[in-house]
């Protein structure tokens, strides 16, 4: 198991702002719409750089969808912010019909989402976003790993014609990917090789999975890691190839288990190659008030978790 080290903790919000800063500088047709949540988006050093090119929408999260949509008209690329919950749940109707339906070229970026928002409790957290976004034709999702991927998803998205949804959170999390790493939408990342079982993780959970893999390699265990960043399109190839040597796989996200990143691979697992599967997921319940870690251990999304669910799915094989 390779060792995996980091040298400090930051928030993935904070990846997003930074890419969008950067992106505002290098392409002009980049516009900024906030629902009243600039400090929370990160979304403050953009205003203030662009200010003819960011727009308060207030708490107005459907007339916000609207304007984007019809900003793509005329050539700009618009970025639109607010909590993920707020981003998807509250506004589908509008993305649906007015983004995804005739491929708009909007960049929902969504904050906040997942267990990890804590305090705010369940009327904030959302754990059903990834499944609403991924069902709308048409739309690409993306679901990064820290901050240095945030950010180098963020300034990709940019380059891609057609709607995105970008998922990110707001606790500091360890940032240990590449400050200058090329985002590739699409491509699946092996983050460590092995031969006993696959863990596809995606999200905050991928630090969660490189903890558990060097604790399953105590054990004797020989976990390969790949971080699925691109929910959709799913990396269907390094999906197969990666159970076929394996013959075993545990999926992790911070996110419902109907409907995530678990489901997407189980689809193309029995329809490929049936294969033994266990998801580390929540499990058909909202969330609830708690900081990061405690929600994190009580909803089954920690370390340990993961490591259970390979001892359980090894098992299986």
């Amino acid at each position: 198991m390779k060792k995996y080290t980091y040298s400090e903790t930051k928030d993935t919000r904070s990846g997003f702002g930074d890419g969008l800063t950067e992106l505002g500088q290098e392409n002009e047709n980049v516009v900024a719409l906030c629902a009243d949540l600039i400090g929370s988006l990160k979304m403050g050093d953009f205003k203030a750089q662009n200010p003819d090119r960011f727009f308060q929408v207030g708490i107005a999260e459907a007339n916000m969808i609207g304007m984007a949509a019809g900003m793509t008209i005329g050539g700009k690329i618009p970025f639109t912010g607010t909590f993920a919950n707020f981003s998807t749940a509250r506004v589908y109707d509008q993305i649906r019909q007015s983004i995804a339906y005739s491929g708009k070229n909007v960049k929902i970026c969504a904050s906040h989402a997942g267990l990890t928002l804590g305090e705010d409790g369940a009327t904030h957290q959302t754990l059903e976003d990834i499944g609403m976004m991924k069902m709308l034709p048409n739309m690409t999702v993306i679901n990064p790993c820290d901050y240095n991927q945030t950010k180098a998803a963020t300034k990709a998205i940019a380059d891609l014609e057609g709607p995105v949804y970008l998922r990110f959170g707001r606790p500091k999390v360890p940032n240990f990917t590449a400050p200058d790493q090329k985002f590739e939408i699409g491509k699946a990342i092996t983050f460590n090789e092995g031969k006993d079982v696959t863990i596809f993780a995606t999200g905050h959970l991928v630090w969660k999975a490189i903890e558990a893999g060097q604790i399953l390699a105590e054990k004797g265990i020989d976990a390969e890691i790949i971080n699925i960043h691109t929910i959709k399109p799913l990396d269907k190839n390094a999906v197969l190839q990666s159970v076929r040597k394996t013959k075993c796989a545990v999926t992790a996200e911070e996110h419902m288990k109907n409907g995530g990143l678990g489901d997407s691979i189980a689809q193309i697992l029995a329809a490929e190659y049936p294969t033994p599967i266990e998801m580390v997921a929540v499990n058909d319940t909202f969330g609830e008030s708690g900081t990061p870690e405690q929600l994190l251990t009580k909803y089954g999304l920690d370390t340990q978790d993961v490591v259970n669910a390979v001892e359980k799915v090894i098992q299986r094989k």
